[in-house]
């Protein structure tokens, strides 16, 4: 997806966190004067949670400079900062900028000898030395119905398959006052959703003073932003869950009744070696929990598929856990082993069986949502329109609507859907 402002491209790639930091960066670097240089700036936020996504960088940097010869094209994220070499070795590209440095203003400034040779093109510093997530204030985010909050950012955590904290850091929180007074801001400029984010948002607040939680930050929120009508988390580790935050679920009815669970797999050896910190119960009992507190609970889950050393009796479990753990939004990874991490060191599987395994997890994974969007039929839901005809439910599933604008949130009754969307009745259907 790509941003414009001026003469200045943001294209973001990955999670919801880089979606927020662009905002942040298209700010600052329009504020540098980047957009004012003849032939325009391109700037890519990469990620690297996978080799696909990191090829994918790669190829729509290549198309970048072919469709515009006279850009200056700048590459910042994940993947620019776990390889800066590799893309300062591109021909196509003039700076490369780390993921503390793409949040600065002075990095973006046009010096004359901006991308000299390889060496000097590399702005990234060593992301371990970070100690502070500072807290950047952004007034509204350009076509988009909901805001998105960084709350946290890095990991302590150090999973083999994860190149991810070499990319954020270690774990580090925005003091909460910030985190409230930027979602006060949001609200009081219009936005009726906001979605809080992290890199291991669970681990929220060790860090700070008195280590508040996560659970007490949201209802902080809740409590001193009475104007926000719907409040968000993005991706959760479930084993982290505080007692405050599953009080949050059961008694706060504006916290969004959807949880994206970091699961990965559902076979204890295989959670074993990727060093998670939970087993297939505790995941089950969790979703059981959280149910009985509140039973419109909607689950997702990131899971891996083909993960080394995994047989079929492993990966069984894995499919299993779908319908065990109720999970509707499934995001599936094809195991893609990341040089530098101790997963890519493991014996591998065949690729054949890997793609096969990710195809028979997606399978279930659409299969679950089919009856999902089945027993949403003849409901009354409240959606957010997200643009013109789309819009989404509390327990975040997209819904075709025939009125609202963007931003503003509508009553329907579900009348059905198409095998991948509800469909709201008519506004006639509905008065009838």
């Amino acid at each position: 997806m790509a941003h414009a402002t001026k003469g200045i491209d943001v294209v973001t790639f990955g999670c919801r966190l880089n979606t927020y930091e662009s905002e942040v960066m298209k700010r600052e670097a329009e504020a540098a004067g980047l957009g004012e240089l003849q032939g325009g700036a391109v700037v890519f936020n990469t990620c690297a949670v996978t080799a696909e996504a990191v090829r994918q960088a790669r190829q729509a940097i290549r198309k970048a400079r072919r469709e515009q010869p006279h850009a200056r094209i700048i590459v910042t994220g994940c993947a620019a900062q776990t390889d800066p070499a590799s893309f300062a070795g591109m021909k196509e590209v003039d700076l490369v900028l780390g993921n503390e440095e793409k949040l600065k203003r002075h990095n973006y400034r046009a010096l004359p000898d901006f991308g000299v040779n390889d060496t000097e093109k590399a702005r990234v510093n060593d992301i371990m030395s970070v100690t502070e997530t500072a807290s950047h204030m952004v007034d509204a985010i350009e076509g988009r119905a909901r805001a998105f909050v960084q709350v946290q950012n890095g990991c302590d955590h150090r999973c083999t398959f994860c190149i991810i904290p070499y990319g954020r850091g270690n774990s580090r929180s925005v003091p909460m006052g910030a985190v409230v007074e930027q979602v006060k801001r949001l609200a009081d400029n219009g936005y009726a959703e906001v979605v809080l984010t992290g890199v291991d948002m669970t681990s929220y607040g060790a860090d700070l003073p008195g280590a508040p939680r996560l659970g007490r930050l949201v209802r902080t929120i809740l409590r001193q932003v009475p104007s926000i009508r719907r409040l968000r988390l993005s991706s959760i580790d479930s084993i982290e869950a505080d007692a405050d935050l599953m009080e949050a679920i059961a008694t706060e009815k504006r916290l969004m009744p959807h949880l994206h669970l970091s699961l990965q797999a559902g076979d204890d050896m295989i959670l074993k070696r990727m060093k998670r910190r939970h087993l297939r119960a505790d995941s089950i009992l969790f979703c059981e929990d959280v149910r009985r507190l509140r039973p419109d609970m909607v689950f997702g889950a990131d899971i891996i598929a083909g993960f080394p050393t995994e047989t079929e009796e492993m990966f069984e479990n894995s499919l299993a856990i779908v319908e065990e753990c109720g999970l509707t939004h499934l995001h599936v990874f094809p195991f893609s082993p990341r040089e530098g991490t101790p997963a890519s060191r493991m014996p591998q599987l065949a690729r054949g069986i890997v793609k096969e395994r990710a195809a028979r997890l997606r399978a279930a994974g659409d299969a679950a949502y089919r009856r999902h969007i089945e027993a949403l039929r003849g409901t009354d839901q409240s959606v957010l329109v997200e643009r013109e005809g789309v819009g989404r439910t509390e327990g975040f599933t997209l819904v075709k609507v025939d009125r609202g604008s963007p931003g503003e949130i509508v009553p329907v009754r579900i009348s059905g859907h198409d095998g991948s969307q509800l469909i709201a009745a008519s506004d006639q259907a509905q008065a009838a």
